[in-house]
């Protein structure tokens, strides 16, 4: 380990698939734009084996897949440092399990950065149920990357509901628009209800795309105010949040939501949309919870 980070550094999961490469090269380059630096983590341990009925591998077994860890570190530090020369780097192999793990990185992290792929066997900090816990539990927001690209342009986009993990990652993605001098796309989706039973209650839907329109309006006003370099592009849907935020990724540097962590409800941002992304976004996906919901 290099010497200490000043600040809250950037936790990248490191377990030598091309997902987690790809984050670390896409954290680097966030920390060096916040100007903080970055760690490498991957974890090793016998939780895998507590369920396979008593049986336990030999010692030489962990030994084995400690050394195989500590090469994947020394490889991701060495992609990193040659890319970014000038950038602080740690690297922490630690004992326990995957989720665990990050998990406890996330209390003094500024970001936790993750790859993730379709197919979840085989790799320790990159598959999918690790990706959706962390972004549940996590102490800090949790950024997952998925396919081959790293976007540096386009505009950044936000899911809006006016939840409390919803105002969150609105305040995360004016910031992150801002900084990156990037237009954001504000989205706000709700499904209606015209062609069931309820139609016969509601005299005049128009009423309610306005009160929707006003929830947005409201939601961004204060904001919009703090960051008047940002140019806001507002868009309103009836549809499924989770695909009209998916037509809107595309293209786009940043998709920032928010997610409670447990289940209910909340409207844009319930706890199925965020995991449902974490699996389908095109550019890199930001999920921001609330601490008072953990």
């Amino acid at each position: 380990m290099t010497g200490a980070i000043e600040g809250r550094p950037i936790v990248v999961g490191i377990d030598g698939s091309d997902s987690a490469r790809r984050a670390a090269t896409w954290a680097a380059a966030e920390a060096t734009r916040r100007h903080t630096g970055l760690r490498l983590v991957t974890a090793v341990g016998s939780a895998a084996f507590s369920s396979a009925g008593g049986f336990v591998p030999p010692q030489g077994f962990f030994d084995e897949l400690e050394s195989q860890a500590r090469a994947l570190l020394a490889a991701a530090e060495a992609e990193v440092r040659a890319a970014y020369p000038d950038l602080e780097v740690q690297v922490r192999l630690c004992a326990g399990g995957a989720a665990a793990v990050l998990l406890d990185e996330s209390k003094l992290a500024a970001l936790v950065v993750l790859g993730s792929h379709d197919a979840e066997g085989g790799h320790l900090l990159t598959g999918g149920s690790v990706a959706v816990g962390l972004a549940a539990h996590g102490h800090c927001p949790t950024v997952v990357l998925r396919g081959g690209t790293l976007p540096t342009s386009g505009p950044v986009v936000v899911g809006v509901d006016g939840s409390p993990a919803s105002e969150l990652a609105v305040a995360l993605a004016f910031e992150e628009a801002s900084a990156r001098r990037a237009e954001l796309v504000a989205v706000h989706a709700w499904i209606e209800y015209g062609s069931g039973s309820i139609a016969q209650y509601v005299a005049d839907w128009s009423f309610v795309e306005g009160h929707e329109r006003e929830v947005l309006a409201e939601r961004l006003s204060g904001w919009q105010e703090k960051y008047p370099d940002v140019t806001v592009r507002r868009v309103l849907s009836e549809d499924k949040p989770v695909r009209v935020l998916l037509s809107c990724a595309e293209g786009a540097q940043l998709l920032v939501v928010g997610n409670r962590g447990h289940g209910g409800f909340t409207g844009l941002l319930l706890g199925s949309t965020s995991r449902k992304l974490i699996h389908s976004a095109p550019c890199p996906l930001m999920v921001a919870r609330p601490s008072e919901s953990g």
